[in-house]
């Protein structure tokens, strides 16, 4: 009989289900007038879900309703966008997670004390957008190749996106050595991304098949992805229960499952659930 095992570390991290907590309280009381500035998580069937909720998703402040809730999404958002939300007489909810907040303060920090930032990143992430406000002359760099032509200052100071590999963050901070002459690395990849990334690494060595679940425009969950295939072939990255192909699991012996940070338990559940059926 084959196993299905779900990684010891998988699914909506603190930072998202504090962020679910709020909205979710939010909506019973705001009735309709609650909006997020942006995808509050990436997890598009979140999204919908909250949606049937009765809140809505803006891309910008001034196109929420005039007097409504706007909440602040937990990738967090550059000063100035939230500055403009509370001149525009909305009432701010703010849902960033508190290890991207701790991001925001250390790359303020370092460019105070004199420190050219970089923020070790994905460009266009509305994480490292949100961390580009706090400190606006900051480089973004995800990879080594990209410190190329670059001007590098002698004093540097390294801030990284939450939910990146590490090995992306050693990667940038290696090539940095040696091309300025002090160098401060604050680590700010979130615990919870680590242990995601290990567990689904010592998961994905042992299983024939492995599933990824969460949202495919997250980055925390396709770095998993990432992590999985390169221990196991056969890893699929889905959404949700519904797009399981029943010829993933043929012949597995165990099939492993891991979700990004941007997942709530239930939807692992019914992946769970529907792969138990289908075996």
């Amino acid at each position: 009989m084959a196993r299905v095992v779900v990684a010891q570390e998988a699914g909506a991290c603190f930072g998202v289900e504090r962020a679910l907590h709020m909205v979710t309280d939010l909506a019973k009381d705001e009735n309709g007038r609650v909006q997020t500035l942006g995808p509050l998580i990436h997890n598009p069937l979140v999204v919908e879900e909250l949606r049937d909720k009765g809140v809505g998703v803006v891309a910008d402040p001034a196109s929420a309703a005039p007097g409504s809730t706007l909440v602040m999404r937990t990738h967090g958002v550059p000063p100035e966008v939230e500055q403009q939300a509370r001149e525009l007489g909305l009432v701010v909810v703010d849902a960033t997670c508190p290890y991207v907040k701790k991001v925001h303060v250390a790359a303020e920090r370092l460019a105070r004390k004199g420190y050219q930032v970089i923020v070790v990143g994905e460009k266009g992430h509305p994480e490292v957008e949100g961390t580009v406000g706090h400190a606006p002359k900051a480089l973004v760099i995800g990879s080594p190749a990209e410190l190329e032509g670059c001007q590098i200052a002698r004093r540097v100071g390294v801030v990284v996106q939450t939910t990146l590999a590490q090995q992306a963050l050693r990667d940038v901070v290696a090539a940095l050595v040696g091309r300025c002459e002090e160098l401060r690395v604050i680590d700010t990849i979130c615990d919870a991304t680590s242990k995601r990334q290990e567990a689904a690494a010592e998961l994905a060595e042992q299983a024939d098949v492995m599933v990824v679940v969460g949202g495919r425009n997250s980055a925390n969950t396709t770095h998993l992805v990432q992590i999985c295939a390169a221990h196991c072939e056969a890893t699929h990255h889905i959404e949700s229960a519904d797009e399981l192909d029943p010829a993933w699991l043929d012949g597995a012996d165990l099939v492993g499952i891991t979700a990004g940070a941007s997942t709530p338990a239930s939807h692992i559940d019914a992946v769970r659930q529907r792969i138990e059926a289908l075996l």
